[in-house]
């Protein structure tokens, strides 16, 4: 346990930081869409690592998130004043490179360091290299959905059927009918859709808004009696990441819920490993089934895949958070399952197939129009867990610098969602040694591990409080552990 007078200096650097950071942002113009709701849900304190190897218009709809009052201006310090010492390029060279040089990091790491404003470099070594970024690459898969889908697009789980048995049961009396007639008309149940969207956010307390509201349009159809079905066509090609069955992400479907967890940390937060279920569909289409039958409905047999018919009728509609609240908690958590449904519904939106291979061809598409450096980068998925991911230490920053573009305010969820040193998400329990205690609080980022690949990018203000954007990428590494040590003390270096 820290003494009290470290607490005190810790405590002090986070709000100095906080409040240096807080107006450098505010210079990019106000924040949208609520973008601080998914890191105050879900990135408090979680023991866990994320992922370390590791059509608009329906009457349903929810308004968008509104946006945030720019209530930062006063903390912004005149633009004059954020001008980057002279020295600074040279002072980075003499500071970064030994510390580059460390056998911590394998034998030729990359970095890269921008002055956000100017988009200078300050400070490159091998910026130009693609290498594996782990899950660094969640920057660029966040970038892409929030500028292809906007910042307050929703994810819908929909409930359909094209039955209409039980309506007009009420509606007068109809000689012709007989009571014979009617209760052969009770016996075939009505078949009902359910319909995956690629919400990886989905949960119980969603499903069960669903099957209420789903119970309530049948009863008013005058139908009890139901044969549930469920349909995941929205995603094509393999459902397993060319990692394999694996603890860190679930099968790669358009319906899961809890994402596919069998434990209990899908009831209090996501993020981090957890025994995966080997078909998240079917097992949230039983728990649909489940909560229908506790609100009155006989189901017929077990749920079963069946695409919905294409004149279906919506029964009822439920939606995930913003796009902005996704990115946020995907960058906070490193959550490997909402990036896979990021790259997927950037696909659809680009007319591509909702596959690994559609996904990466809309997002380097993506990136591409939006004039970024992607030379070189291969992003064979949206979460970094495929070790064939190759991208640049000077596309990630340049990828934070435009997250923090005065006329791209819709982007800027990919700053105010990375973790916070020492405090929040993936990088809770870092920046605690002596050499890199000064980052805490004051550096914000977005960290990556598999075996032998370590990476950190984010951002930090600097000598004479401009804001700093870094990418720091290391290959065969001796150990994950003295790897990231080591990238924290570059990264905290640029505070002073």
């Amino acid at each position: 346990m820290l003494e009290p007078k470290v607490w005190q200096l810790t405590a002090g650097s986070a709000v100095l930081g906080l409040v240096l950071a807080a107006g450098a942002v505010a210079l990019a113009g106000p924040w949208d869409s609520g973008q601080r709701k998914a890191e105050r849900d879900w990135a408090a304190a979680q023991g866990r690592t994320g992922g370390a190897h590791h059509p608009g218009g329906h009457p349903g709809k929810p308004a968008p998130a509104p946006s945030a009052a720019g209530v930062l201006d006063e903390l912004a310090p005149p633009v004059e004043s954020l001008s980057a010492p002279a020295d600074l390029p040279a002072g980075l060279r003499k500071t970064l490179g030994p510390l580059l040089e460390s056998p911590d990091l394998g034998p030729a790491p990359a970095a890269s360091v921008v002055d956000v404003a100017t988009g200078e470099q300050l400070f490159g070594e091998r910026a130009d290299r693609p290498m594996a970024p782990a899950s660094t690459i969640k920057i660029a898969t966040a970038v892409a959905a929030l500028s292809a889908l906007g910042p307050d697009h929703r994810i819908g789980t929909t409930v359909v059927t094209a039955d209409d048995k039980g309506e007009g049961d009420d509606k007068g009396d109809d000689e012709g009918d007989s009571e014979g007639d009617d209760k052969a008309k009770g016996d075939d149940p009505t078949e009902i859709t359910l319909v995956g969207g690629g919400d990886a956010t989905l949960d119980r307390k969603g499903l069960r808004a669903l099957a209420e509201d789903t119970a309530r349009a049948l009863r008013d159809r005058g139908v009890h009696e139901v044969a549930v079905r469920f349909d995941v066509s929205l995603y094509s090609g393999p459902r397993e990441h060319p990692i394999g069955p694996n603890d860190n992400i679930a099968p790669v479907t358009a319906l899961m819920t809890g994402q596919g967890r069998l434990d209990d940390s899908a009831r209090d937060s996501f993020g981090g490993p957890a025994p995966r279920s080997g078909d998240p569909a079917g097992d949230a289409a039983d728990v649909f089934a489940d909560l229908l039958r506790e609100r009155g409905l006989k189901t017929s047999g077990p749920p079963a895949m069946r695409k919905a018919p294409k004149d279906a009728d919506r029964l009822a509609v439920t939606y995930s958070r913003p796009v902005s609240a996704l990115v946020e908690r995907m960058l906070t958590n490193s959550d490997n399952d909402i990036a896979e449904s990021l790259v997927r519904q950037t696909a659809i939106k680009a007319g591509r197939p909702a596959s690994f291979a559609g996904a990466q061809q809309a997002v380097q598409a993506e990136l591409k129009e939006q004039k970024l450096p992607v030379g070189g980068a291969l992003l064979r998925d949206g979460s970094g867990l495929n070790r064939h991911d190759r991208i640049t230490s000077g596309l990630l920053t340049a990828l934070l610098a435009r997250a923090a573009d005065p006329d791209r305010p819709e982007l800027r969820p990919v700053l105010t969602g990375l973790p916070v040193a020492g405090f929040s998400g993936t990088l809770q329990g870092r920046y605690t040694d002596a050499d890199a205690i000064t980052g805490s609080g004051m550096i914000r980022a977005k960290t990556g591990t598999l075996t032998g690949v370590n990476s950190l990018a984010g951002t930090v203000v600097g000598p004479g409080g401009r804001l700093l954007a870094f990418a720091f990428l290391a290959e065969k590494a001796p150990g994950p552990d003295t790897a990231q040590r080591a990238l924290d003390h570059l990264s905290a270096e640029l505070t002073s």
